[in-house]
């Protein structure tokens, strides 16, 4: 049976120090692939090599992957200023519209760290530069020393809401997490709906209420072990599903309904 297409939004990265790439992280890939059973399709998010138009009739679904750059504040009408880190304003202006479109489509879209917070942005809410700095807030980022296993360990619980969408997925109300990013939500958009926080408060689980299909996202990286973490391995195949669904022409296949 043929493969759902699966889009993964690729980063800029620069090789030893002169050559440009877009490129995507081998874990993401092995989790369309192996977890989600789906074609993973590397995507150069830049506007002058591809367009929304393109990629959403190319793709049955979409990945919005984690990332070294930050949404820049603009999006979300704030100056930036040093502590909003590094941007890529193209990756932004491809997914930001990309998210919306998807939303209206019903086409799947799962976002995973920059990704989480890009769907957050595209539907009208604000981040947090740095929420380490705010008062009874954990430090979430990646800890700079350490092989991937420390790095990507699981470091913190992350409590879900009672009938949501996430505890019916993933069959628990709490669930722990590995955690690697400086950024979070402030304010959630307003037809985000929250129903996941760390013990700090941060939010680390959404989706995005009212949309026709497959509309989740996580502050952490379930990439990581996809195919072995009970935690990763039904929100993979979750979004597979609803792709596959998309593929086949049965339409938006919606994620599971808030009790």
């Amino acid at each position: 049976m043929k493969r759902p297409v699966v889009g993964i939004i690729g980063n800029q990265y620069v090789i030893e120090e002169r050559y440009p790439v877009h490129a995507v992280g081998r874990m993401n890939l092995d989790a369309v692939a192996h977890v989600a059973n789906a074609m993973p399709y590397v995507i150069a998010a830049d506007p002058a090599l591809v367009s929304v138009d393109e990629l959403m009739q190319v793709c049955d679904g979409f990945l919005l992957t984690g990332g070294r750059a930050n949404v820049h504040p603009d999006h979300y009408g704030e100056p930036p200023s040093a502590a909003h880190g590094a941007f890529d304003e193209a990756r932004d202006a491809i997914t930001l519209p990309l998210v919306r479109a998807c939303v209206e489509a019903g086409q799947p879209i799962l976002g995973l760290c920059r990704g989480f917070q890009e769907i957050n942005v595209a539907m009208g809410g604000t981040l947090d530069p740095e929420i380490r700095d705010l008062p009874g807030r954990d430090n979430h980022r990646m800890p700079p020393d350490g092989t991937l296993e420390e790095q990507f360990a699981l470091r913190h619980l992350v409590t879900l809401d009672e009938g949501g969408i996430f505890h019916r997925l993933l069959g628990s109300r709490e669930v722990m997490t590995n955690t690697l990013h400086g950024q979070g939500i402030r304010a959630p958009g307003p037809r985000i709906a929250v129903e996941g926080r760390a013990v700090d408060g941060t939010i680390e689980a959404i989706h995005v209420s009212g949309a026709a299909g497959f509309a989740l996202a996580v502050q952490w990286h379930p990439e990581w072990n996809a195919a072995t973490d009970p935690v990763s391995r039904p929100l993979f195949e979750a979004f597979g599903a609803a792709a596959r669904q998309w593929a086949a022409g049965h339409g938006p296949a919606p994620a599971l309904k808030s009790a």
